[in-house]
């Protein structure tokens, strides 16, 4: 979970402001938490205390009202009475790593994830990202290989992981859909070599850059055993308290064997 986290922080200074490379700072000023770890958080905290989905999510909006939320997130949380809105968005994807991590079978990564996304993303691709990189983040946590890992996402979601990411960059924009963000993280993963090298590549083909490196840095995570410590040490002091203690928490009963 701390990989996507910092994935976000590292990417929030790019995200409208994209750089098609991967020679760039690791944490400029600037560099800030944004609705990506706000709601990754609030979702490893429901996981932790066992709290509705929906009533954690309002409660972490209104305590961080500010994070960058979608119009239709904003919308929702606001509401009097919280129903899904059909949404497609990658914001199903970019919450959803601690899923990966609390579960100990897939058949309950994919049923979880579906969950996390549905109150909120319940159009079919919106619960198909979520439940992609759960999967993702499940299956290199438990030793599966890249070749693996793309197999099986590409068989169970039919999601087109054979472009390379020399040839996204060049035509690549802004997409806020599972459909156009989900595909390329996990590319920028398997093309990786190292948990900041997945980050990097996936900030470097632009786009909803913060997004990508979330979801790119929640898989990340696993494979390489861990977030390298002066990345996630930096990480986790632009996190405010209330963040930082959950994610301690949730990182110290779920991920114990990631702590570098």
């Amino acid at each position: 979970m701390l990989g996507a986290i910092a994935g976000d922080i590292i990417g929030s200074v790019y995200e409208h402001n994209n750089i098609k490379t991967t020679d760039f700072p690791l944490f400029s000023t600037g560099c800030r938490f944004t609705d990506d770890t706000v709601l990754t958080v609030a979702l490893a905290d429901t996981i932790l205390r066992g709290h509705d989905y929906a009533r954690k999510m309002e409660d972490y909006y209104f305590h961080y009202p500010d994070a960058g939320y979608g119009g239709n997130f904003h919308k929702w949380a606001t509401a009097k009475i919280h129903e899904p809105y059909n949404s497609w968005g990658n914001g199903s994807a970019m919450r959803v790593s601690p899923v990966g991590w609390a579960y100990q079978d897939l058949e309950t990564v994919l049923q979880r994830a579906k969950e996390s996304a549905a109150f909120t993303h319940n159009h079919p691709e919106g619960v198909k990202g979520a439940q992609a990189t759960a999967s993702a983040i499940f299956l290199a946590r438990t030793g599966k290989s890249k070749d693996e890992i793309r197999e099986f996402i590409v068989r169970n979601f039919s999601y087109e992981l054979d472009e390379s990411l020399d040839s996204i960059r060049e035509y690549y924009d802004f997409d806020v859909s599972c459909q156009g963000s989900v595909p390329q993280a996990i590319r920028a993963f398997l093309e990786s070599e190292d948990y900041e090298d997945a980050v990097r590549k996936a900030i470097s083909i632009g786009g909803d850059s913060d997004t990508i490196a979330c979801i790119a840095g929640g898989i990340a995570e696993p494979f390489y055993k861990g977030v390298p410590k002066g990345i996630a040490d930096t990480a986790l002091s632009i996190l405010d308290e209330r963040l930082r203690e959950v994610v301690i928490e949730f990182q110290s009963k779920y991920c114990q064997e990631m702590i570098c």
